[in-house]
């Protein structure tokens, strides 16, 4: 069931978001060659605690860590590791949670490790912009097939393609509610979004194929081709105007 939000609602995701994004903002920081995937777990662990919230992620369904870290076809939900080194040319998407007396906010940035290839800094900055592109069209009464073509029109042109496995969502008191929001689409088609309404939107772009697979480990999911893979995310509301990022 969709839920509609008040706005003392929405102002508590306000804050969890707020979260979320100061901690992206300090991982962009501290990332670097040589840390381990866990190091980066470490550090937006310790920044969602000390901000009195929960990381949502932290135990999830049996999940095991507090971000998600994926490294080049790595396309979401890659394990933190001690084992796992980030080095000089990968790219990095962290995509975290939190939870703020009682209520989600979700995001993810895809970093750049050093110098990377063309591709890879081409996929990061139409992943990102992609998003943009869809809540250019969003306000109350577009349908989700609207901003799902408008991201998958942006992307393609470019050269790349959608993830159609894996898609947006709902959040609130839930960090995964309906609707599902996916980011490709037909004009005309899906729910009509409405005031009030929150969803997280979250490009996964793949450079090569849209195809992926499920690692053994049941949470990694890589490109079918072996290219990289960028994946953006904001956790959004609808306005009668717009949309308000709640994440940024």
């Amino acid at each position: 069931m969709v839920t509609i939000k008040t706005d003392e609602e929405i102002a508590l995701m306000r804050k969890a978001n707020e979260i979320v994004r100061d901690v992206l903002s300090l991982v962009e920081e501290k990332i670097k060659p040589g840390m381990t995937t866990k190091q980066i777990d470490k550090i937006v662990h310790d920044y969602i605690v000390k901000c009195g919230a929960k990381p949502s992620f932290l135990g999830y369904e049996g999940y095991p860590g507090s971000a998600c870290v994926s490294i080049d076809d790595e396309v979401v939900h890659g394990i933190p590791s001690s084992n796992r080194r980030i080095e000089e040319g990968q790219i990095v998407s962290v995509d975290v949670g939190s939870i703020y007396k009682g209520y989600n906010g979700d995001a993810a940035r895809t970093f750049a490790i050093g110098q990377v290839s063309d591709v890879k800094r081409k996929l990061i900055d139409v992943t990102k912009q992609s998003f943009f592109e869809g809540i250019k069209i969003l306000r109350d009464g577009v349908r989700l097939g609207d901003l799902g073509h408008a991201i998958q029109s942006y992307v393609e042109a470019n050269g790349f393609s959608v993830v159609r496995a894996l898609c947006g969502h709902g959040i609130g008191t839930d960090m995964h509610e309906d609707p599902e929001v996916l980011n490709f689409g037909t004009p005309g088609h899906g729910l009509k979004v409405k005031t009030n309404m929150t969803i997280a939107i979250e490009p996964m772009v793949n450079a090569g194929t849209y195809d992926v697979v499920m690692l053994d480990d049941g949470w990694t999911v890589v490109t079918a081709d072996g290219k990289p893979s960028a994946h953006y995310e904001n956790t959004v509301a609808i306005t009668p105007d717009g949309v308000e990022i709640l994440s940024l």
